[in-house]
């Protein structure tokens, strides 16, 4: 699959694993290191960033800005967009950019993304291509439209059953970075596939495709099905009005799938109902062990949030477990999108989050990136659903951060200590 989709971004009819294309993105993604890149873009001959229309811009690292200096970088980046002429910018509050991208169908099905963010592996959930690259590549997109990249093999990762009740696809991944290792997919594709997929959510996939950054993977990627569609037709008809059913069946036209029979670097089989809550350890996404092998182990604050597990489903699970108790720890819950926040809110989740004691920032990124909302004391120790928990991720080196599903990391502020929420709800 990602070799079509190289193919087709390159102008090839094919094209193999380990060759060099050039090829010309649909979309060029940055956030708040827009003001850092545009730096580098003004040493270039360029005055004019060559296609306007491609660029994607949020402001969601530091949202709002906790500082004078973040304050003072945001004002660059929104007059870079005002001299540039860029349409697709989303300012403070909107969410962080892998969420609202998919929400605001500026990606889809066939369609190919390069972006300044370690995570935009996560657009493979809808059938595209997508990955991180570096600040001075992105500036040379600006100006050119082209980047060369290698074409990676492929790993394929077939899913069989159904998960379990209290089961995410949080515990999946780290399931599968445990097994594998954090180097496990350098630079390889990752394609789910099988039957295990159709019954996921697309909350749910996203996590998939999002944290096999936290394996190497250059990009990861699954066929849209029947989920996909529902899923973009209903998004696409609330934030595009005029547009909507163009949108989609531009989509639908765009739409690429692996050939039956095609040729994998490596294959795995995971069996989905035999997955249980799992957690990473510090101080590593690889550090994984099963919930409930792991020591009585306290805690001082959970964060639920980031592009990995900051969506609806999240926030429900979280507000499933809270309701009708109290935190006897912090509880810091972001939405990944403002979207995702009114969702939540006429929901009655954010109530009864609230209700027992939790915290609600504004849709973004939030400590994930350890710069503000919710940032670590010394010592610490923080069970998260986002996506890294490395030492000093989230500001504090001698702070430890456990990686856990939703649901795990809502029972266990509850509790005061790491739990199955089973423990709590029977």
């Amino acid at each position: 699959m990602t070799e079509k989709l190289l193919a087709r971004a390159s102008g090839n009819d094919t094209v193999k694993p380990g060759e060099i294309v050039f090829i010309e993105p649909d979309v060029i993604l940055s956030h708040d290191n827009t003001a850092a890149i545009a730096k580098t873009f003004e040493l270039l001959p360029q005055a004019r960033v060559m296609h306007p229309d491609r660029l994607a811009i949020t402001l969601d690292h530091a949202a709002p800005p906790p500082t004078a200096m973040h304050a003072q970088n945001h004002a660059r980046v929104r007059e870079f967009v005002r001299a540039q002429g860029i349409a697709n910018f989303f300012d403070v509050g909107r969410g962080i950019c892998h969420q609202v991208l998919c929400e605001e169908g500026i990606v889809g099905p066939g369609m190919t993304l390069l972006g300044a963010d370690s995570h935009s592996t996560h657009y493979g959930w809808l059938g595209a291509f997508s990955a991180g690259i570096g600040r001075s590549e992105v500036a040379a997109l600006w100006a050119t439209g082209q980047l060369w990249l290698r074409v990676p093999e492929t790993m394929r990762i077939t899913l069989s059953g159904k998960l379990n009740a209290g089961v995410a696809t949080k515990d999946l991944t780290i399931r599968l970075i445990g097994k594998l290792s954090s180097d496990g997919a350098t630079y390889m594709a990752a394609e789910f596939d099988g039957d295990g997929i159709a019954p996921l959510t697309p909350d749910s996939r996203a996590v998939l495709t999002n944290m096999m950054a936290e394996m190497g993977a250059k990009n990861a990627c699954m066929a849209p099905d029947a989920v996909t569609w529902r899923w973009l037709e209903m998004t696409l008809r609330r934030t595009r009005h005029d547009d909507h059913d163009a949108r989609l069946a531009y989509f639908r036209q765009r739409a690429l799938f692996a050939d039956p029979g095609a040729n994998y670097a490596a294959r795995h089989q995971i069996a989905l109902g035999e997955i249980e809550p799992m957690i990473s350890r510090p101080h590593s996404v690889d550090n994984a062990q099963a919930l409930s092998e792991l020591p009585s182990t306290a805690v001082d604050v959970g964060f639920i949030g980031s592009c990995t597990n900051g969506r609806l489903e999240d926030i429900a699970a979280a507000a499933d477990i809270a309701r009708g108790r109290r935190l006897n720890k912090r509880l810091i819950v972001i939405p990944a999108s403002s979207m995702v926040l009114r969702d939540a809110a006429e929901a009655g989740y954010i109530a009864d989050l609230v209700d027992a004691g939790a915290t609600i920032g504004t849709p973004g990124c939030g400590p994930c990136m350890g710069v503000h909302a919710g940032v670590l004391a010394p010592g610490e120790v923080c069970i998260s659903s986002a996506n890294r928990n490395f030492r000093g991720r989230m500001g504090e080196p001698s702070a430890e951060i456990y990686l856990a599903n939703p649901a795990v990391v809502a029972a266990s502020c509850i509790a005061g200590r790491l739990i199955h929420p089973a423990e709590l709800t029977g």
